[in-house]
């Protein structure tokens, strides 16, 4: 029986596999997610994570009531600064935080201190937000000043936080650089519900 394989010029040969070769060097190689980090490791690392930036929006529920915002949020240090827009007026509000002072610009410009921006925020929101813990909170620790109960998923990430009375749920995460922060969590302590949608993220 007469073999009908054929044997292919050198030359050709050659310019098969050079084309093989640029074939399977433009496929897509899928990106891979930031990598599983230990919790004991991640934790101190977010908690002492000094500048961070976010946009996103809030549905806050208080009993019957509740209202949708856009986000955004700048931290520098112990400074913490977020605006709000949307149904809390025109323009919104923005609030600094920076440890015990408050202050709160509303949405005609006018600029209210510790006292007076604790009530305004109080009126606006239903509720006192947590700043000084939620600042930790919305990168998937704990606050490390206080006692704290955690569960954590297979890849080192926080599922649900309990501490200082909220709990805090956390649903979805991205990969931001070499770091899983979360992109969806809620927010509960008695008749408050707060959920929290990251668009993105500024490290």
């Amino acid at each position: 029986m007469r073999s009908d394989t054929r044997v292919l010029p050198a030359g050709l040969l050659s310019a098969g596999i050079a084309l093989a070769l640029a074939l399977a060097g433009c496929q897509t190689v899928p990106v891979s997610p930031a990598p599983s980090v230990a919790w004991s490791v991640r934790r101190p690392a977010l908690q002492n994570l000094g500048r961070f930036g976010l946009r996103g929006r809030v549905a806050v529920a208080v009993g019957n009531q509740g209202f949708n915002a856009g986000l955004r949020w700048m931290q520098s240090a112990a400074v913490t600064r977020l605006a709000l827009t949307g149904p809390l007026g025109a323009g919104g509000v923005e609030v600094t935080a920076d440890g015990g002072e408050l202050s709160v610009v509303t949405s005609s410009g006018k600029r209210l201190g510790t006292a007076a921006a604790r009530e305004e925020l109080e009126d606006k929101l239903g509720f006192e937000p947590p700043l000084i813990s939620l600042r930790y909170w919305v990168l998937g620790v704990p606050d490390p000043g206080a006692p704290a109960s955690v569960r954590l998923d297979p890849e080192q990430r926080l599922t649900e936080l309990t501490q200082d009375g909220w709990q805090i749920d956390y649903t979805s995460y991205m990969p931001v650089g070499a770091e899983w922060l979360p992109r969806l969590l809620t927010l509960r302590r008695a008749q408050v519900r707060v959920r929290m949608v990251v668009d993105g993220w500024q490290l």
